[in-house]
């Protein structure tokens, strides 16, 4: 087969969306796909039941519905055909009262700033959409808190409050670095001599924790989360919808692109079917096991933030002990990247010539901006170079059997991100059926936080202990609470550094000698 023969067969096109999806150098060949033929079937015809309602959780019961978000008609009941409705009306009402100044805070006539406040999927759609979409000219600007780094709460909550709204995201209300950052906001706002409730949203379940206290205080309003919306797939719920609505974006071009997308990648076989080829690609290049790596190299820096909206939809979907039937199987697709071409002057090399341990997946953006540019060579601008180096790194890995897929949009605009977005939503789903894994749920995120709370629990043994008079090296400490040295010299360690409230001035002594002698730096004098 030509080259041209290759690049045709496995470049897919859709002329309603100015979308492609070129798969020509995943090492694609018949061999491969006619094998693959029955599960194909098989995992397209899960996806397409998953999408009218099927359980897609049994052990929670629970059915994954992101696809009816941006198309509620395709919602399996009325009730769920109408909340979809009411969200997005409410959504559209509430942006429009902030904009106009019918919603305003006590002190200002108008809200100018948002604090969206939220963790993982709560956080990093939002992101990466505002980070994709925003401008000088958004009607509000977008800020995050998405981590329980106190530093990190100083550094966005500094500044004059009285033109900020937040929006408090958690379907639970009691994740703990949510909780965190709305209880440290909250504080911020109270020294300012602000209230914090006039001016917060919330987007949370139904009777949540943050629900009542939202409904109690009398927030400004508060926004649904479903069951049935998971988080890494929540972005066209109220969970990205609320920022986006009040940062002035398309929302409705961004739910059209999605929507389209679904219509594209429902299509039977993969040669209409971008996210199946995509899935398939993935099997093959991973020898469905994951061997390799996916490296995400966007040319645009609007879509920096993609690789790490991509690293929790993929890794927290495929990554998986156990596979259905229960076996012991360690699944998952590792995904790190940042932006072309900055990354040529960083691991580019080692993509190159270091260990073939990965495939590439390059996305391109044709309109290279909607001003007048200038030319940075006769004839040339620094679009042309940009141009050039992704088609030249990706002919250089070619040329060394790297793999690798190319993604190419017209324009960043928020049609063309929600089409980017639903397309990996539905590959992730189509590969997890090929693999025979469960995408959509996460005990591994479950385990590491019943873990840090054995560390909490930890902390209020050793401070009890301390506080309760004596000296204590780590060994020692560790002997009164019952607990390994190895925790308890961290736990004094954290202490001596942050905590001397506390504790009395000996105490914090005690901990920093306790600290030192363990890894032989001296003891007391």
């Amino acid at each position: 087969m030509s080259g041209w023969q290759q690049f045709s067969r496995y470049f897919l096109y859709s002329p309603k969306l100015d979308f492609s999806v070129d798969l020509s150098r995943m090492g694609l060949d018949d061999a491969f796909l006619d094998a693959m033929q029955p599960a194909s079937e098989q995992a397209w015809a899960a996806v397409q039941e998953l999408e009218r309602g099927a359980i897609a959780n049994p052990d929670e019961n629970r059915m994954v519905g992101h696809y009816w978000l941006r198309k509620a008609e395709l919602a399996p009941t009325a009730e769920i055909k109408s909340a979809i409705e009411q969200m997005l009306e409410q959504v559209s009402t509430f942006a429009a009262s902030v904009h106009h100044g019918d919603i305003h805070p006590p002190a200002r006539p108008r809200f100018a700033r948002v604090l969206s406040i939220g963790i993982g999927g709560s956080a990093l759609g939002p992101q990466f959409v505002a980070e994709a979409l925003g401008s000088p000219a958004d009607k509000m600007k977008m800020v995050f808190l998405d981590n329980t780094d106190p530093d990190g709460f100083d550094r966005v909550l500094a500044g004059d409050l009285s033109e900020t709204l937040t929006v408090v995201i958690s379907k639970s209300g009691s994740t703990p670095e949510t909780l965190n950052g709305m209880l440290e906001a909250a504080a911020a706002y109270q020294r300012q001599g602000l209230v914090f409730a006039e001016q917060a949203v919330a987007v949370t379940g139904d009777g949540s924790v943050l629900y009542r206290q939202a409904h109690q205080e009398k927030w400004l309003s508060i926004f649904p989360m479903w069951d049935w919306v998971g988080g890494r797939t929540s972005v066209m719920s109220a969970v990205g919808l609320v920022g986006m609505a009040l940062q002035g974006l398309d929302v409705a071009g961004f739910l059209r692109g999605a929507s389209d997308m679904d219509e594209w990648t429902r299509a039977r076989g993969w040669q209409a079917n971008p996210a199946l080829a995509l899935a398939l690609a993935w099997y093959k290049a991973g020898d469905g096991k994951g061997h390799k790596d996916m490296v995400v190299l966007p040319y645009k820096d609007r879509l920096a933030l993609f690789s790490r909206y991509l690293q929790q939809l993929v890794m927290e979907s495929l990554g998986k002990e156990k596979d259905l039937q229960g076996r012991v199987v360690h699944q998952g697709i590792a995904v790190y990247g940042n932006k072309g071409s900055t990354d040529q002057h960083a691991y580019v090399q080692q993509l190159r010539d270091g260990l073939n341990n990965f495939f590439a997946t390059l996305v391109v953006v044709l309109k290279d901006r909607h001003g007048e540019g200038i030319e940075v060579e006769p004839g040339v601008t620094a679009g042309d170079f940009l141009n050039g180096f992704w088609q030249g790194t990706r002919q250089a890995l070619s040329d060394n059997a790297r793999t690798n897929v190319c993604i190419t949009l017209p324009d960043v605009n928020a049609y063309q991100v929600g089409a980017l977005i639903a397309l990996y939503e539905r590959t992730v789903s189509l590969y997890a059926q090929l693999i025979g894994i469960n995408a959509y749920h996460q005990p591994g995120v479950e385990a590491g936080k019943k873990a840090a709370k054995v560390v909490l629990d930890l902390q209020k043994k050793v401070v009890q202990a301390l506080q309760s008079g004596g000296w204590y090296s780590a060994s020692s400490l560790a002997e009164k609470v019952g607990a390994e040295i190895e925790p308890v010299f961290l736990m004094m360690r954290h202490l001596a550094a942050n905590r001397a409230d506390l504790l009395s001035r000996g105490h914090g002594l005690a901990l920093e000698v306790g600290a030192r002698s363990l890894v032989g730096l001296g003891g007391p004098r």
